[in-house]
């Protein structure tokens, strides 16, 4: 008998033994046919900290390319940046292109870099100098579909959507002739573009996507994506930033959405002489669901996309004061920030991201360019714009908020029109403030008049 119980003692233990290293497993970095480059970034920004700077490779200097970037960290890292975002480095289709080089969302290869921007050396070495300037590093990343000379058309039509004569079809609902759609229903598929996301994560060391046309993309493949690239790094988590506004991207692991609705609210004030007001009902809409506090809206005055097909800043917001103004308002409004290049300088001309349309830097507005890094710096420092509670005291005229985070209190009035307005102050916040940027004494009583598209960021 105690033969017996020893037998049994022992089986149990043994089971006991694999049932814990099975649970472990799920927490264990995933077997991978790659090995990691580098070492993990020490330096990540928190969700909140994040300044993200929007870089189109093909504009962004003379030639180009990856070099051509890396040329320009310093600059990049002195605006107050920390995250550069990177306009999709792969290998770019030929077939039904679209302009004078294609589209750099047609993918022709998930798995190279694109000739034209250098090798991925070339990609490594950038990450390396972003990281030794406290930059984190990530890609765009286009999941719903390929170029039409991408390998997987030929090799795995079923990895496609496809009409009932079994053609392959184009993003439905599009007219983006230039790209196939896959389909998200093929789990080969699925796994084929985790293990591609996960390469660049391996062998560049790279530190997150942005993922592009995510709303068109199922939940479920973000959240096993995210999952599984959140295993990659031991400890350094990956950012994921989601071009798309549902609410439930959060509930998929992405730590940021894109203002799309905040972006169109203040294109059309300008245009339409819309209210000012409806920048906070625009707030109150893009967080309506959005439960967890640390889960943030990225704000932007410009991207790739309204830069060429909109307009630029300068054209899209009253010139060089108007584009200040309103950049203060993104930028300070609960939000991740995110600039894209060239905006910073007052750079006037629209870029053609499907052709070369090299940025010249040596016109920068350098006024334009202190404005900019003064309002970036006060937000690198204030954990209320960061983190802080907003509330709303808009005027037509005067887009005009606080935020508050314990002790600290920044209120924001910034003048969107041409003209010169008088703002009132409610009974709360009259007294004395320090100017944020000088540290100056300012005293608000009933009203403040503003000169036009002047802004005024106060301190207690």
């Amino acid at each position: 008998m105690k033969s017996n119980i020893k037998i049994v003692y022992t089986f149990l233990l043994a089971l006991a033994f694999i049932s814990c290293s099975s649970s472990d497993d799920s927490n264990k970095t995933p077997e991978s046919p790659y090995t990691q480059y580098g070492a993990p970034f020490d330096k990540m920004p928190k969700k909140e900290d994040a300044v993200i700077y929007q870089v189109n490779i093909r504009a962004f200097s003379q030639a180009g390319n990856l070099k051509g970037v890396q040329d320009r960290l310093t600059q990049i890292q002195e605006l107050g940046a920390n995250v550069i975002y990177l306009m999709p480095i792969y290998p770019v289709g030929k077939e039904k292109a679209t302009g004078e080089l294609g589209s750099p969302y047609a993918v022709k290869d998930y798995k190279a870099v694109n000739p034209d921007f250098g090798t991925l050396q070339d990609l490594q070495t950038l990450v390396e100098e972003a990281h030794k300037k406290n930059m984190a590093v990530v890609l765009d990343w286009v999941a719903n579909h390929t170029a039409w000379d991408n390998t997987w058309i030929t090799q795995h039509k079923d990895w496609y959507q496809q009409d009932p004569s079994g053609n392959i079809i184009i993003p439905p609902g599009t007219n983006y002739n230039d790209v196939a759609q896959l389909n998200f229903n093929n789990t080969e598929m699925k796994e084929a573009m985790i293990d591609a996301m996960s390469y660049w994560v391996y062998n560049a060391n790279i530190d997150g996507f942005r993922c592009d046309y995510a709303d068109f993309v199922p939940n479920n493949f973000w959240a096993d994506a995210i999952t599984k690239l959140r295993k990659i790094k031991k400890n350094q988590t990956i950012l994921m930033l989601a071009e798309g506004s549902k609410y439930n991207h959060f509930a998929s692991g992405f730590d940021y959405t894109f203002g799309f609705n905040f972006f169109y609210t203040i294109e059309q004030l300008f245009k339409e002489n819309k209210s000012a007001t409806t920048i906070q009902n625009s707030n109150a809409t893009e967080y309506a669901n959005v439960y967890d506090p640390a889960n943030k809206v990225v704000r932007y005055t410009s991207n790739h996309d309204v830069n060429l097909s909109d307009g630029t800043p300068l054209e899209l917001f009253g010139g060089k004061k108007g584009s200040i103004a309103t950049f203060v308002v993104a930028a300070y409004l609960k939000s991740i920030p995110m600039i894209y290049n060239g905006q910073e300088i007052g750079y006037d001309k629209r870029l053609n991201y499907f052709a070369k349309t090299p940025i010249d830097w040596s016109a920068a507005d350098t006024e334009m360019l202190s404005e900019y890094k003064k309002i970036i710096a006060f937000r690198n420092t204030s954990n209320a714009l960061k983190t802080g509670e907003f509330t709303g005291y808009s005027s037509d005229a005067v887009s005009a908020f606080t935020m508050i985070k314990d002790a600290e209190k920044v209120f924001v009035l910034s003048n969107l029109t041409n003209s010169t307005v008088k703002q009132l102050i409610p009974t709360t916040l009259k007294g004395t403030w320090k100017d944020a940027f000088t540290g100056s004494s300012v005293t608000l009583g009933t009203d403040v008049t503003l000169q036009p598209f002047q802004y005024l960021v106060l301190k207690n």
